[in-house]
């Protein structure tokens, strides 16, 4: 059995006892500081565009996804259209973000990144990228191997296949279909 998923998936139920009530509690906080820290990078730079996380989400997965359909963005992000529909105006309207109609279907919606868009998805990018190396390269290197499947177990069981489907794409951002 991977070792990855033998954390995540006990063979029998778990007995709660208060030494593993307390490493529960501390990886939970541990996770909250460090998605927390994960962000104020992008943040800062996103503010100086006046763009707040949605436009950084909206962005990076039209980045690793060009061509994505309005539909299909909104089962990754799952948000409301309203909400999609206010970020992605803005994104287009300021040419971080274009759109075509669908090949076969002229009320499809296809995004893609201008030129603007993919080189402000690489200046976010940086520091998370450099976050995450620096953080593997500390935990030793086991941990390149778990992490993946131990964040992949925290996704619901339902949507696992299709989110280890989407985040396994050898896609750079802002390449075309």
């Amino acid at each position: 059995m991977d070792k990855g998923r033998a954390l995540i998936e006990p063979q029998a139920p778990v007995e709660p006892d208060d030494y593993a009530d307390h490493r529960l509690t501390e990886v939970i906080e541990l996770f909250f500081f460090a998605y927390r820290d994960f962000t104020s990078d992008p943040d800062e730079i996103l503010e100086k565009y006046e763009f707040g996380r949605a436009h950084g989400r909206v962005m990076h997965f039209v980045g690793r996804n060009p061509g994505i359909s309005v539909a299909e963005l909104l089962n990754i992000l799952r948000i409301t259209k309203q909400s999609l529909a206010r970020v992605l105006r803005e994104l287009i309207e300021r040419g971080f973000v274009r759109q075509e109609e669908g090949p076969r279907d002229r009320r499809q919606r296809l995004l893609f990144l201008s030129q603007a868009g993919i080189e402000l998805v690489r200046k976010v990018d940086v520091p998370q990228r450099a976050r995450v190396r620096r953080a593997l390269e500390a935990a030793g290197p086991e941990a390149r191997e778990l992490w993946p499947g131990m964040l992949l177990g925290i996704v619901n069981p339902e949507d696992r296949a299709a989110v280890s489907a989407l985040v396994s794409k050898p896609r750079v951002v802002g390449e075309d279909r």
